[in-house]
């Protein structure tokens, strides 16, 4: 999938929506390890932007878009509107991150 036909708003200028094939999503669940809190500790410590976390957040949304890509191409889709992420954290330190969006197919409107 062209990944320029991902986003978070509702058309995509210069092409048409001429299909919608319906909602597609990823979902990753992640726990920190305790190498993963300690480090965090330690860097929470110094103050700033805690990278061990950042890294994890970063790769958890990066999974769940992935997934939701390949759920959309499966249905037959070149693009996705409406994309959203969620982020629920179910017990301590697990985390469940959910990307979702509109699956569609778009040709250009020239």
């Amino acid at each position: 999938m062209d990944h320029r036909f991902i986003t978070t708003g509702f058309d995509l200028p210069g092409y048409k929506i001429t299909s919608t094939l319906g909602l597609v999503r990823g979902i990753v669940v992640r726990s920190r390890s305790v190498v993963g809190n300690f480090g965090a500790s330690i860097q929470s410590i110094f103050g700033g932007n805690i990278t061990i976390l950042t890294d994890l957040c970063e790769q958890a949304r990066m999974d769940a878009y992935n997934q939701m890509a390949a759920h959309a191409e499966a249905l037959g889709a070149n693009g996705i509107i409406a994309v959203h992420y969620d982020a629920t954290e179910l017990m301590p330190g697990i985390t469940e991150v959910l990307c979702y969006g509109t699956a569609v197919i778009v040709q250009s409107a020239a």
